[in-house]
């Protein structure tokens, strides 16, 4: 096994990554900008190292400084987590040059399925169905507006190469095409240096449904599908599992050509594949090939450790888990906390939590990097930790879901706390009658 891996990652993923690693007896390395010398990643850690300011781009996405931190430390292999540089086709293919291992997918597939309109191409040329669009990029308006005729209002124009709904443009009608077309175009180039757009035909109620895959040079796997359909703005906020909508035939159809199309591409590692789910029929959305903030729920109803998993197939070449393996028991719901005030339009809320007592108890995890004392910067995402519940089924996860919320206190800034307790009561909610439109569509708070 490895001897010693570095985080290139902070916050609650980096303590989650820190976790696995000391359970395989393997010493980690963490990173920090200056404003987060003092965080829990950086006190969990055998070694740490300063790579820079608080501005990311002058720490965790500082390429150089991180590839000093690894030659200064002498670590094996990299964790890049999610977000910052963990589909950074540039940043793994370095370090594949210089012989450290980035725990994820190689260089070439994370460029092959980044690119939304080759991954779309490759998804349907592997067998998953696609959502009516152009065949690739489009820069002319009056093609671009053509094509949006035909395929029928309401349309969607999506950045080639973006993501998190940046980018990301609804036209109801004809008259506002032009308008959106160049607002999207110029977000994809401010966002992802690329003013590259696409267009697909917009769902009116979709569920968002997920399928978790683990793949080696010998099989792929998939454990099982996330709901992650309650959604704000495309950010989502509450993901579960199982899906409560899914039939068992839907399930079967969906994993087998997910994991079909994992296969054929030859990919290797910890990823997830993304649909959009209507009138009982699902759509290729995207490939993330990293671990996913969700990954706990898919943890619960299994009892797979996804990243010593994900370790371990990047130290080996392969999956030591068959299909038979994967046998899921009950339901989970993850709740992701936030710093932020839901009736402030979400604004972030950094400051110092003054207090902060966590929930436990049956079948109760927290994944998080908070204390009392830790000063939340306004210089990164504004997720603090997350709050996953295990049940029988969906009511006890629930039910579960409710009381651990109620126990759980952190004073000193704003958090989502509130508003996931309006959502876990919600009627709709409660009977899954919900699309990935609902937060958009009706106030809650």
């Amino acid at each position: 096994m490895f001897k010693k891996i570095l985080i290139a990652n902070r916050g609650e993923i980096a303590v989650r990554v820190i976790r696995a690693c000391k359970e395989w007896g393997i010493s980690t390395v963490a990173v920090h900008s200056d404003v987060d010398r003092n965080s829990m990643h950086v006190k969990l850690a055998d070694e740490s190292v300063c790579i820079g300011s608080h501005q990311p781009s002058s720490s965790y996405l500082n390429i150089p400084a991180l590839l000093s931190a690894v030659d200064l430390t002498g670590a094996e292999a990299v964790h890049p987590g999610y977000g910052f540089l963990s589909e950074n086709a540039n940043f793994a293919r370095i370090l594949e040059e210089n012989k450290i291992k980035f725990i994820g997918a190689s260089s070439e597939h994370i460029e092959m399925m980044g690119d939304k309109i080759q991954a779309k191409k490759i998804a349907k040329e592997n067998g998953l169905p696609v959502i009516e669009g152009s065949e690739g990029g489009v820069k002319n308006v009056v093609d671009a507006k053509k094509l949006s005729k035909k395929i029928g209002f309401p349309v969607l124009i999506k950045a080639s190469g973006g993501g998190g709904g940046k980018g990301m443009k609804i036209v109801r009608n004809e008259e506002d095409f032009e308008s959106l077309f160049s607002t999207a175009r110029s977000e994809a180039k401010k966002y992802f240096g690329n003013d590259e757009v696409y267009i697909e035909k917009f769902f009116q109620n979709p569920r968002h449904i997920e399928v978790q895959i683990l793949a080696g040079k010998n099989r792929t796997i998939h454990l099982h599908e996330r709901d992650c359909s309650v959604q704000r703005r495309h950010q989502k906020l509450i993901e579960e599992t199982p899906s409560p909508v899914l039939t068992d035939e839907i399930r079967k159809d969906l994993f087998e050509r997910t994991v079909g199309m994992v296969s054929k591409i030859g990919y290797e590692g910890a990823g997830t594949v993304e649909f959009i789910y209507e009138d009982g029929k699902f759509y290729f959305l995207e490939m993330n090939t990293r671990v996913q903030v969700e990954h706990p729920v898919s943890e619960m109803v299994t009892g797979i450790d996804i990243i010593k998993e994900q370790i371990w197939i990047a130290y080996t070449g392969e999956t030591a888990l068959e299909q038979s393996d994967v046998n899921p028991r009950g339901h989970a719901i993850e709740c992701r906390i936030n710093a932020e005030d839901p009736s402030n339009n979400y604004q972030p809320s950094p400051g110092t939590i003054t207090m902060c007592n966590q929930p436990s108890g049956f079948r109760t995890r927290v994944d998080g990097a908070i204390f009392q004392g830790y000063k939340v910067t306004p210089y990164y995402d504004s997720l603090i930790c997350k709050l996953i519940c295990h049940g029988r089924n969906r009511t006890e996860a629930i039910q579960r879901m409710n009381r651990s919320l109620d126990e759980f206190v952190i004073d000193g800034i704003t958090t989502t706390i509130p508003l996931h307790k309006k959502l876990l009561n919600h009627e709709k909610f409660i009977n899954s009658n919900f699309n990935v439109s609902w937060l958009d569509n009706e106030k809650i708070v």
